[in-house]
């Protein structure tokens, strides 16, 4: 009893110069953590919109969108993104039950923010969360199409390649996929590429025609990935090995 006595006054003592934090400073910090790893998630070189980055944000674990300030991540200062959070945290010297938090953070989505920069507290708006629309779906492939009516060259015969072109544009694809066309070695490599983000697989379609071959093919989710060659017409050309 005389120990507890004399170690009573130097917890308080402590506690006056913030060498002990509180549950709740605990549970703020915490918060804060949630918030500040959402901002890392939410990096990154490709321009969106201030709904993309809204959008994207709602679907974090933990995180609520009270409000998204600006036009885009490219222009100005980028997209401010204020979030809700919550944290818990419990102290067995003074708390007898776990303390949980919900605090308010602003995130700055810019290509030009420092990495990993800590969430700034803020007040919490007014209102319930956020809710975005989805992004639009990426214009499709129309793969199947392309491998009906691509010409099927008999062995030592000659591909012509204005002719593969006329099959493509009567096609009537949407604008926004990219269409490549090489010639090489008397074979005709397709690259059909919709637009995709920086960080996911692009779901390409490949096509080659050479004498005696008409192939169509999707590339490993691997090969796909952003810096990985799959989606490129050379690979159409020149197929890379199937991942191991």
């Amino acid at each position: 009893m005389r120990r507890l006595l004399l170690l009573a006054p130097m917890l308080v003592a402590l506690a006056g110069c913030g060498v002990i934090q509180s549950s709740e400073g605990e549970a703020t910090d915490s918060a804060r953590e949630v918030a500040t790893r959402a901002g890392q998630r939410l990096a990154g070189q490709l321009p969106r919109t201030a709904d993309e980055v809204g959008y994207s944000a709602s679907y974090l674990d933990g995180v609520e969108v009270l409000r998204v300030e600006g036009d885009s991540t490219h222009e100005g200062d980028g997209v401010e993104v204020i979030v809700r959070t919550s944290g818990s945290a419990y102290s067995g010297w003074f708390d007898v039950e776990q303390v949980t938090v919900r605090r308010c953070f602003s995130l700055r989505v810019s290509p030009r923010a420092e990495w990993g920069e800590e969430a700034r507290d803020v007040d919490c708006p007014e209102g319930p969360p956020l809710r975005f629309p989805p992004p639009p779906e990426p214009p499709r492939v129309p793969s199947e199409a392309l491998e009906a009516k691509l010409p099927r060259v008999p062995a030592g015969g000659r591909v012509d390649e204005a002719e593969v072109r006329r099959v493509l544009a009567a096609l009537d694809m949407d604008p926004e996929i990219t269409t490549e066309v090489k010639t090489e070695d008397g074979s005709v490599g397709i690259l059909l590429s919709p637009p995709s983000s920086r960080y996911e697989p692009v779901d390409c379609v490949l096509a080659v025609v050479g004498p005696g071959r008409t192939n169509v093919w999707m590339p490993s989710r691997i090969q796909r990935m952003p810096g990985e060659g799959g989606c490129s017409v050379d690979n159409a050309l020149h197929p890379l090995p199937p991942p191991h």
